[in-house]
């Protein structure tokens, strides 16, 4: 028995199609959710609250399957909400992404033989905003497709008006408070992207170098210096060495000449430098490496910027004019001519960084940018999630948020670009500075003018989950709907924006988190576990997978691989099966509402179901119990299986079959039953329904004439258990399972009849003579029987008449050529493992194999012979 608050009401449904085309049902269907308004929140509801805020996919994007894999964990987590009487806020929206659609736009522009200099500022800008209403936003009907649950009133994107007050407003606040300021400082330079980006949009990879080892100053004031940047030398103001070297404790404080220039630099002790590396002597360039830049601040060394924002060399002499890589070798073949090449090693494979965006090698380099100052707020954002304010899962996660938390850089804001969040700072003609806040006016007149950098993308979407809900006004939105409850978000970004969100939540909220749990992923891989990429032949489309075999099955394989925080690897067989897991469903349940399944009238009290009605009633019970636990656990892969065994092994392939006989047999006990069937498609669509939305609605609307599944309600564990019946048709499963075993073991069709005499007298399985007899397509023993084999099992006993039914010869023949190949498997196997010279050198997995084969080899045997000794004699 299940518990429901609502009791669905039958009404006339047209007959199901005889087979389930999910391309007719899934775009009709989730229009008719969205007219009717089952997505949208309303926040003068008495409903407790359950929030969640979509992480903003960029305005640029497509949907790919990792896209695909957290909205259908998401859209799975509000579904059941909803369902469970919560006022349910699933909120959408997207992100600028500032650099991305600022080059999309400039793609466009040098198609047309232009720049956006060409157009000036303000053009620009309009122009980016016709792309973004022509061509943005693809992903968002794509989400539609993909059947998510979306609230599409409450739709927002990062520079909308609201938006923009919150990014005003907080910039404002931080300006204030001084944990905003400007410094020059080294910052990491894409000459591609032309603008600042932080150290999280830097990935380090292993390329194949350079290094070489430079003799700088003349006689007894020679130092070696090593370096795989040489262009930068053209920079270098010092030689720094250990304070304590005494190889160089003459030359401290000494100066020497720098080649290929007309300047002298200083050697300073610094005891940054290590002795026992290289030479023990460093090159300091201040304006291009963070170290030598804290070296120059420590010795008050000079900052001389040596290449412009292309990563062309600036330098008056014969190397200006190159790309970086091009005075590279430059300046390594005039030293060379210089005799001041002592040692070069290529190549020489090390880490360098690249943007992330557009995989150009990072230039670090000394810019003015605007920064956040992130002591405070990041120990704020470490303590929420050690005092358990907000949780993280699963909770091995902690270490890498407070490896990268409790070790945060302040963080720079500011971006080079046009498109995004202008910087509300203006400076005046005699040098002053202001910041407006959104209630401002912005000083005018003669030399007045705008800080000409917008803020990077994460500045304004780590505002989002109180942003999006009316901050900085005090909303019913946001009294009724934050803190938002859960973010559900990659493990790859708690850096780029789980980290910010948090900093912004707290500061801006006093104190209040921004979201009370993080449930963080893994990246989907493909089946063999590699990472999709546009550039392998593993990339995958999610739209050409739900053409092929429904949205339903392509959401039901990506949560059946949702394990907290592993990575989910995926294949196209995978969500084949879940198609062909679908049509089951379909094909069953359509069955079994032909043959009268209903949920009309109450269920029927215990005394008058079978044993197999109890059965299915008690498993129904606990697997939607172990589906609750398993939700509240983000369990995504572990409830899937569940219900996808209950589903198709327990409800279809044994409580179907093995009531068969009493639907056939009809009268009262026929619809009992019928209605005890009703009662379990109903709650088993109810639990499936977050999953695979689509298929159970269509289903679930047919069967009961309900409105929608969309607003029922989620089924309850009424606490019903029937261990006796459990353990009874536990009986019958394995009487029915041994015998079919045997029967395929003999090389029986499944579906060829064989005479049988079952002795069940006295055994709990007496009852079900004519359902065991029903699955394992057993004729009753008439005249003439001779039992030819003899099956022990569950305390019954199943004697098979095989005669005429199979090639006795034949089978005799083969099972003896199998028994003789386990044998020779048995000596091999045992002749290594007898030999005392293999077993001291043979590693432990390879002896633990042949075990493994021993073993098996060993019940093979058993298995053949007790098959022959079966055989009728011949």
């Amino acid at each position: 028995m299940t518990e429901n608050s609502q009791t669905p009401q039958p009404a006339p449904a047209p007959e199901l199609p005889t087979t389930y085309t999910p391309a007719d049902v899934e775009g009709p269907l989730y229009e008719r959710w969205v007219e009717r308004g089952y997505f949208t929140a309303d926040a003068k509801s008495d409903k407790p609250p359950f929030t969640i805020v979509i992480p903003p996919p960029n305005v640029t994007g497509a949907l790919h399957l990792g896209h695909a894999f957290q909205v259908t964990l998401m859209d799975a987590l509000t579904r059941r909400k909803r369902m469970q009487g919560f006022e349910t806020l699933w909120l959408p929206g997207m992100d600028h992404a500032g650099i991305a659609t600022q080059n999309k736009v400039e793609q466009q522009l040098a198609e047309e033989g232009k720049s956006r200099h060409d157009l000036g500022r303000e053009e620009f800008t309009s122009r980016v905003w016709q792309w973004k209403e022509e061509y943005g936003g693809r992903i968002l009907g794509q989400l539609r497709r993909l059947g998510a649950g979306l609230d599409w009133s409450r739709e927002r994107f990062t520079m909308d008006e609201g938006l923009s007050r919150a990014v005003q407003t907080i910039f404002k606040k931080l300006y204030d408070d001084e944990l905003i300021y400007r410094a020059e400082r080294i910052i990491n330079w894409c000459p591609r992207c032309l603008t600042a980006i932080s150290d999280i949009e830097v990935d380090y990879q292993d390329d194949n170098g350079e290094l070489v080892s430079l003799k700088y100053g003349e006689g007894d004031d020679t130092l070696v210096v090593a370096t795989t940047r040489v262009e930068t030398m053209l920079g270098d103001t010092a030689i720094a060495v250990h304070p304590d070297d005494e190889r160089y404790a003459h030359l401290v404080g000494k100066r020497i000449k720098l080649p290929l220039t007309n300047r002298t630099i200083p050697v300073v002790g610094d005891t940054h430098v290590d002795p026992e590396f290289g030479t023990g002597a460093v090159k300091v360039t201040p304006a291009h490496d963070p170290n030598d830049f804290a070296i120059g601040q420590r010795h008050g060394l000079e900052s001389i910027t040596v290449m412009d924002e292309r990563a062309i060399i600036t330098v008056p002499g014969p190397f200006e004019g190159l790309d970086r890589f091009e005075a590279r070798s430059a300046i390594v073949e005039a030293m060379r001519e210089q005799g001041r090449v002592v040692a070069e090693k290529r190549p020489y494979v090390h880490s360098v960084g690249h943007c992330s965006r557009c995989k150009t090698t990072v230039e670090p380099r000394l810019s003015l940018q605007w920064w956040v100052k992130v002591e405070t707020l990041a120990k704020a954002a470490g303590d929420a999630v050690r005092d358990d304010s907000v949780k993280l899962h699963p909770k091995e996660m902690e270490k890498r948020y407070f490896d990268w938390v409790d070790n945060l850089n302040d963080w720079t804001i500011s971006r080079q670009l046009w498109w995004g969040h202008r910087i509300p700072i203006w400076y005046g003609p005699e040098g002053q500075v202001v910041c407006v806040g959104p209630d401002e006016e912005a000083p005018t007149g003669e030399g007045w003018h705008q800080d000409p950098d917008v803020l990077d993308t994460w500045f304004s979407s780590g505002l989002w989950p109180f942003s999006t809900l009316g901050w900085p006004e005090e909303t019913p939105d946001l009294e009724k709907f934050y803190s938002t409850d859960v973010l559900v978000t990659g493990h790859d970004i708690i850096f780029f924006w789980v980290v910010r969100m948090m900093m912004f939540g707290l500061y801006a909220m006093d104190g209040e988190v921004p979201f009370k749990t993080v449930a963080l992923t893994g990246l989907v891989r493909d089946e063999f576990g590699k990472k999709m990429s546009k550039s392998n032949p593993n990339a995958v489309d999610p739209i050409d997978w739900m053409d092929a075999y429904g949205s339903d099955a392509v959401r039901f394989t990506l949560a059946k691989g949702a394990n907290p925080g592993a990575d989910v690897p995926i294949g196209e067989d995978w969500v084949q099966a879940s198609g062909k897991f679908a049509n089951k469903i379909w094909n069953a349940t359509r069955f079994a509402m032909m043959n009268g399944a209903t949920v009309e009238g109450p269920l029927p009290p215990v005394e008058q179901l079978t044993t197999t009605d109890r059965w299915i009633l008690s498993r129904l019970n606990t697997t939607v119990a172990q589906v609750d636990a398993l939700y509240e656990d983000f369990q995504f892969a572990k409830l899937s299986e569940n219900l996808y065994h209950f589903a198709w092994d327990e409800v279809f392939d044994w409580y179907v079959e093995l009531s068969k006989t009493t639907f056939f047999a009809g009268g009262e006990q026929a619809k009992v039953s019928a209605r005890v069937l009703g009662e379990v498609l109903d709650v088993m669509l109810r639990t499936l329904h977050p999953v695979m939305p689509f298929l159970t609605e269509t289903l679930w609307t047919n069967l009961t004439g309900g409105e929608s599944l969309v607003v029922a309600d989620w089924p309850k564990d009424s606490g019903f258990r029937d261990t006796a019946a459990e353990q009874e048709i536990e009986l019958v499963q394995q009487v029915v399972t041994e015998v079919r075993r045997f029967r395929s073991d003999q090389g029986l069709q499944p579906g060829q009849k064989v005479p049988a005499e079952l002795t069940l007298t006295g055994t709990a399985l007496a009852p079900h003579e004519a359902a065991i007899r029903q699955l394992l397509r057993l004729q009753p023993a008439g005249e003439g029987f001779h039992a030819t084999a003899s099956l022990p099992v569950a305390g019954a006993t199943v004697a098979l008449d095989l005669s005429g039914t199979i090639d006795v010869a034949a089978e005799r023949k083969r099972l003896t050529k199998d028994l003789e190949a386990a044998k020779k498997e048995v000596a091999q196997a045992n002749g290594k493992l007898g030999n005392e010279a293999f077993l001291a050198k043979a590693p432990d997995n390879v002896v633990d194999k042949i075990r493994g084969r021993l073993s098996k080899a060993e019940a093979d045997i058993a298995r053949i012979t007790a098959q022959i000794e079966a055989l009728p004699a011949q």
